[in-house]
Protein backbone atom coordinates (compact mmCIF):
# COMPACT_ATOMS: atom_id res chain seq x y z
CA UNK A 1 0.00 0.00 0.00
CA UNK A 2 1.29 3.40 -0.98
CA UNK A 3 1.40 6.17 1.67
CA UNK A 4 -1.28 8.85 1.33
CA UNK A 5 -0.19 12.31 0.25
CA UNK A 6 -1.73 15.60 -0.68
CA UNK A 7 -5.29 16.86 -0.48
CA UNK A 8 -6.92 13.45 -0.20
CA UNK A 9 -4.84 12.64 2.87
CA UNK A 10 -5.65 15.97 4.49
CA UNK A 11 -9.35 15.68 3.64
CA UNK A 12 -9.67 12.12 4.98
CA UNK A 13 -7.40 12.64 7.98
CA UNK A 14 -4.89 10.05 6.78
CA UNK A 15 -1.26 10.15 7.88
CA UNK A 16 1.93 9.14 6.16
CA UNK A 17 3.31 5.73 6.95
CA UNK A 18 6.14 5.98 9.45
CA UNK A 19 4.89 9.18 11.02
CA UNK A 20 4.93 8.92 14.79
CA UNK A 21 1.40 9.15 16.20
CA UNK A 22 2.65 9.45 19.79
CA UNK A 23 1.91 13.17 19.77
CA UNK A 24 -1.76 12.34 19.24
CA UNK A 25 -1.80 9.67 21.94
CA UNK A 26 -0.35 11.95 24.65
CA UNK A 27 2.91 10.02 24.98
CA UNK A 28 6.52 10.67 24.02
CA UNK A 29 10.03 9.45 24.76
CA UNK A 30 11.49 10.73 28.03
CA UNK A 31 14.55 12.24 26.34
CA UNK A 32 12.35 14.12 23.87
CA UNK A 33 10.01 15.32 26.64
CA UNK A 34 12.89 16.58 28.82
CA UNK A 35 14.23 18.52 25.84
CA UNK A 36 10.77 19.82 24.80
CA UNK A 37 10.00 21.26 28.26
CA UNK A 38 13.45 22.89 28.45
CA UNK A 39 14.99 20.82 31.24
CA UNK A 40 17.97 20.12 28.94
CA UNK A 41 19.33 22.33 26.19
CA UNK A 42 19.69 19.50 23.66
CA UNK A 43 18.02 16.15 23.21
CA UNK A 44 21.44 14.52 23.24
CA UNK A 45 22.11 15.86 26.74
CA UNK A 46 18.74 14.51 27.87
CA UNK A 47 19.53 11.08 26.40
CA UNK A 48 22.97 11.10 28.05
CA UNK A 49 21.41 11.91 31.43
CA UNK A 50 19.01 8.98 31.02
CA UNK A 51 21.82 6.60 30.04
CA UNK A 52 23.91 7.76 33.02
CA UNK A 53 21.06 6.88 35.39
CA UNK A 54 20.33 10.48 36.41
CA UNK A 55 16.64 10.24 35.46
CA UNK A 56 14.42 7.96 37.55
CA UNK A 57 10.76 7.03 37.75
CA UNK A 58 9.60 5.47 41.03
CA UNK A 59 13.22 5.02 42.09
CA UNK A 60 14.20 3.08 38.96
CA UNK A 61 16.57 4.56 36.34
CA UNK A 62 14.93 4.98 32.94
CA UNK A 63 16.27 4.57 29.43
CA UNK A 64 15.95 7.40 26.88
CA UNK A 65 13.26 5.53 24.92
CA UNK A 66 10.89 5.15 27.89
CA UNK A 67 7.42 6.48 27.18
CA UNK A 68 6.16 9.43 29.24
CA UNK A 69 2.47 9.93 30.00
CA UNK A 70 0.55 12.60 31.88
CA UNK A 71 0.46 12.10 35.64
CA UNK A 72 3.87 10.43 35.98
CA UNK A 73 6.49 11.83 38.36
CA UNK A 74 10.19 11.78 37.49
CA UNK A 75 13.25 12.64 39.56
CA UNK A 76 16.49 13.71 37.98
CA UNK A 77 19.87 14.67 39.31
CA UNK A 78 20.70 18.02 37.70
CA UNK A 79 24.01 19.17 39.15
CA UNK A 80 23.65 19.14 42.94
CA UNK A 81 19.86 19.40 42.83
CA UNK A 82 17.58 16.36 42.86
CA UNK A 83 14.69 17.75 40.81
CA UNK A 84 11.19 16.27 40.94
CA UNK A 85 8.94 16.88 37.92
CA UNK A 86 5.32 15.91 37.36
CA UNK A 87 4.19 15.43 33.76
CA UNK A 88 0.98 17.31 32.91
CA UNK A 89 1.09 16.80 29.17
CA UNK A 90 3.26 16.04 26.18
CA UNK A 91 4.04 18.84 23.72
CA UNK A 92 4.31 18.08 20.00
CA UNK A 93 7.69 19.83 19.83
CA UNK A 94 9.92 22.11 21.93
CA UNK A 95 7.85 24.83 23.57
CA UNK A 96 8.63 28.36 24.68
CA UNK A 97 9.56 29.01 28.28
CA UNK A 98 6.21 30.67 28.96
CA UNK A 99 4.34 27.50 27.90
CA UNK A 100 6.36 25.03 30.02
CA UNK A 101 3.96 25.23 33.04
CA UNK A 102 1.23 23.70 30.84
CA UNK A 103 3.29 20.53 30.44
CA UNK A 104 5.12 20.01 33.75
CA UNK A 105 5.05 21.04 37.40
CA UNK A 106 8.22 21.45 39.45
CA UNK A 107 7.82 19.51 42.73
CA UNK A 108 11.40 20.03 43.93
CA UNK A 109 11.50 20.98 47.63
CA UNK A 110 13.04 24.41 48.37
CA UNK A 111 15.71 22.73 50.52
CA UNK A 112 17.26 21.22 47.38
CA UNK A 113 17.64 24.64 45.75
CA UNK A 114 19.04 26.09 48.97
CA UNK A 115 21.58 23.27 49.20
CA UNK A 116 22.84 24.07 45.69
CA UNK A 117 23.00 27.80 46.46
CA UNK A 118 24.94 27.15 49.68
CA UNK A 119 27.46 25.05 47.76
CA UNK A 120 27.90 27.83 45.18
CA UNK A 121 28.49 30.40 47.95
CA UNK A 122 30.97 28.08 49.64
CA UNK A 123 32.97 27.77 46.43
CA UNK A 124 33.42 31.53 46.23
CA UNK A 125 34.31 31.98 49.89
CA UNK A 126 37.16 29.49 49.73
CA UNK A 127 39.86 30.79 47.36
CA UNK A 128 43.19 29.08 46.96
CA UNK A 129 46.10 31.03 48.39
CA UNK A 130 48.07 32.71 45.64
CA UNK A 131 45.27 32.46 43.07
CA UNK A 132 45.31 36.23 42.68
CA UNK A 133 42.46 38.63 42.20
CA UNK A 134 39.05 37.38 41.16
CA UNK A 135 38.44 37.56 37.42
CA UNK A 136 35.74 39.82 36.06
CA UNK A 137 33.46 36.78 35.73
CA UNK A 138 34.16 35.71 39.34
CA UNK A 139 33.51 39.26 40.53
CA UNK A 140 30.13 39.37 38.78
CA UNK A 141 29.15 36.04 40.31
CA UNK A 142 30.17 37.28 43.76
CA UNK A 143 28.10 40.43 43.25
CA UNK A 144 25.14 38.31 42.19
CA UNK A 145 25.39 36.21 45.36
CA UNK A 146 26.04 38.97 47.88
CA UNK A 147 24.59 42.02 46.19
CA UNK A 148 26.47 45.07 44.82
Amino acid sequence: MRPCRGLRAAREGLTLRGVDDQANSGAARIDKWLWAVRIFKTRGLAASACQAGSVCCQGQPVKPARTVRAGEVFTLRHGLVLRTLEVLGVPRSRVGASLVPQFCVERTPPEEWEKARAHRVEQFLVREKGSGRPTKRDRRQLDELFGP
